[in-house]
């Protein structure tokens, strides 16, 4: 190689380190600077960013970053049986598949509440179950067992529990003062996860009513140390809990007030009226009437009330909101449609009435039909067919077609 190439290298040469050193000083020798670099700017990736379309937050950006995580928890819908179910996401356009939600629904092995899980199921979402088992049972369950959706957890409420889930339907209450000690868990629950909170309460908040129907705006006639105000005021002292974890801390929650509700899965001896006539019809006793039997009632089938509670979760109100059907029955009128649809001639059995038994009970449900869209629509003399083949099947098993043959 002559002098001129030399020269001319060792020129280029020089030209290119006069190039690159910089960056070669940087990346090599001020590795640290790089390292802050990099997190300032994940930094403004994750907490920054995020508030553009979030509200502002007193707390700081972290508090933002939280309401932004939650408002996008949010974010589920539902299409089905020709009702849109929505929240403020808005509906889900056409063609894209709705997001299965993580659910947790306690007191899900009961009555009401495995209904509601096999809805929740068969809409897609992921359901977990936790129940003591005290008025529940796994047998109402079992066709789930096995499903990669479903999880079931024996746990007692008035202990806490934690959960990831984006919802919470809370109906376990045995009616005793720990249904106020699980509320209030599940309360804490749903506000360290962000999970939006539905209660189920009743229409026992209204005692023995002065106002003939209620609605959700009559605050009640309970009497505070009665026979049944153990459960009264317990959901009425969980109703308070829900209202302030939403006032104070800003907890998306749900209220509803069910009332008498009917169909298969009921316990067959829980002391309730229609499963008390339905029992003693099927086991040719006589239906015991309490008092006159002229108090009166309304009786809503199981679907109808797990149609509202979702429609109640997935709408965009509090509440509270009657959930019942508006068709009054007196005890009197009951017997006689258990006779009709059992046996004709069940006798009918007068005892003296039990303390502080409501003299009327009927919903209301006009807040419900104009901002839920919900009414029920299954009647008595259609649902209770429906619970007596359920209770029969359970009474007698396999003998109950030779003993359906032989009273006929």
């Amino acid at each position: 190689m002559g002098t001129d190439q030399i020269l001319k290298k060792n020129k280029h040469d020089q030209k290119k380190l006069s190039v690159t050193h910089p960056f070669h000083y940087i990346f090599q020798e001020q590795r640290f600077v790089c390292f802050l670099i990099g997190i300032g700017i994940a930094f403004v990736v994750f907490n920054v960013v995020p508030s553009l379309d979030s509200p502002s937050s007193p707390k700081g950006l972290i508090s933002t970053f939280d309401e932004s995580v939650r408002v996008h928890r949010r974010k589920a819908y539902e299409l089905d049986a020709g009702f849109s179910h929505q929240n403020a996401g808005g509906k889900i356009p056409l063609g894209l598949k709705r997001k299965g939600l993580r659910i947790l629904v306690t007191g899900g092995a009961g009555f009401v509440g495995s209904h509601l899980v096999d809805r929740l199921i068969a809409r897609g979402d992921s359901v977990i179950v936790v129940d003591n088992f005290f008025t529940g049972s796994k047998e109402n369950l079992l066709h789930h067992f096995g499903d990669p959706k479903f999880e079931l957890i024996r746990h007692d409420v008035v202990e806490p529990i934690l959960l990831e889930v984006d919802q919470i339907y809370h109906l376990a209450c045995p009616a005793s003062p720990t249904n106020v000690m699980g509320t209030l868990n599940m309360l804490g629950l749903a506000k360290r996860i962000g999970a939006r909170f539905l209660l189920t309460s009743t229409s026992e908040v209204y005692g023995d009513p002065l106002q003939h129907p209620q609605v959700e705006t009559y605050w009640g006639n309970v009497n505070p140390i009665g026979v049944r105000s153990c459960y009264d005021e317990g959901k009425r002292t969980a109703e308070t809990l829900t209202m302030d974890y939403h006032r104070g801390l800003n907890l998306e929650v749900r209220i509803a007030r069910i009332f008498n509700t009917y169909g298969p899965r009921m316990c067959i001896d829980d002391g309730r009226v229609v499963s008390n006539f339905v029992a003693q019809a099927l086991r040719k006793k006589p239906l015991t009437v309490y008092g006159d039997g002229k108090q009166t009632r309304s009786f809503q089938y199981v679907s109808d009330l797990v149609e509202g509670l979702m429609r109640l979760m997935e709408g965009d109100h509090i509440g509270p909101f009657n959930l019942g059907n508006p068709g009054e029955f007196t005890m009197l009128e009951l017997a006689k449609v258990v006779q009709d649809t059992i046996d004709p001639n069940a006798q009918i059995e007068f005892r003296p009435n039990t303390e502080d038994d409501p003299h009327k009970r009927k919903p209301d449900i006009s807040k419900a039909k104009r901002l839920l869209g919900w009414q029920p629509n299954v009647s008595l003399k259609e649902g209770l067919p429906l619970m007596v083949n359920d209770f029969r099947q359970r009474i007698f098993g396999d003998e109950s077609d030779h003993t359906s043959a032989s009273s006929e």
